[in-house]
């Protein structure tokens, strides 16, 4: 029998601890142009502002566009991300803990290539019915679109499923999306605006079916297993 509730992950900073090869892919590239740009800087303008490119072109008079600055930075981001891959903390339990009861997805701002390469070398994805990448929908988060997507190919109601997010963009998005949403704060996003969450946890390892069931019934989805109302 289908699962009537959805979860739905992030990839960057939820499944993968991804951001600070994110950092020292475009610091790499910016360097090589003589450009210095702190952590601190990226975590502003590149995870909470999501225009990072753009800023750095205008702010640092670039010789080349934002397309062109993101072009430069994909290889060398892939280069790090199959040397030094590897998930955030809990990230794998959290998967096969919920998806005895959840049906799951992924919805990220990554591209297919980059998800695929994730899923694939940590053997992930046989747990996800839905992967939704960049390629798959129109504006990215904190549009709503990337999570419309992912809870449509669930077959669900965006209201029948909680997102887990690890920056304010992402959480914006699920709130405008209609679903309920987890935030998992890490160093890069700590300081980031979670007041749209329906819940923040300090990792991975609090992210249990009984949470998402509770949230689930707070919005009015009352048709989350029955099995787990009953555990709450």
């Amino acid at each position: 029998m289908r699962p009537s509730a959805g979860v739905i992950f992030d990839l960057d900073g939820v499944i993968v601890d991804s951001e600070e090869l994110q950092y020292r892919a475009y610091a790499s590239v910016l360097t090589s142009v003589g450009v210095e740009i702190g952590r601190a800087e990226y975590a502003r303008e590149w995870i909470a502002g999501g225009r990072g490119p753009e800023y750095a072109v205008h702010t640092y008079r670039l010789p080349f566009g934002a397309a062109e600055l993101r072009r430069r930075k994909r290889p060398v981001y892939r280069e790090m991300l199959r040397a030094d891959a590897a998930l955030m903390p809990g990230a794998s339990e959290a998967v096969s803990r919920l998806g005895g009861t959840f049906a799951l997805a992924l919805a990220t701002n990554s591209n297919r290539e980059e998800a695929a390469f994730v899923l694939d070398h940590f053997g992930l994805r046989p747990a996800f019915a839905a992967v939704v990448t960049r390629e798959d929908y129109g504006e990215a988060k904190p549009a709503p679109g990337a999570f419309v997507t992912a809870a449509a190919r669930l077959g669900l109601a965006p209201g029948r499923c909680v997102a887990v997010e690890d920056a304010e963009r992402g959480v914006r998005a699920a709130a405008r999306a209609g679903c309920r949403c987890v935030a998992v704060p890490h160093a890069f996003t700590a300081g980031q605006d979670f007041t749209l969450a329906d819940a923040v946890v300090g990792g991975l390892d609090e992210l249990t079916a009984e949470l998402i069931a509770s949230l689930l019934a707070a919005g009015g989805a009352s048709d989350a297993p029955a099995s787990v109302r009953a555990r709450t």
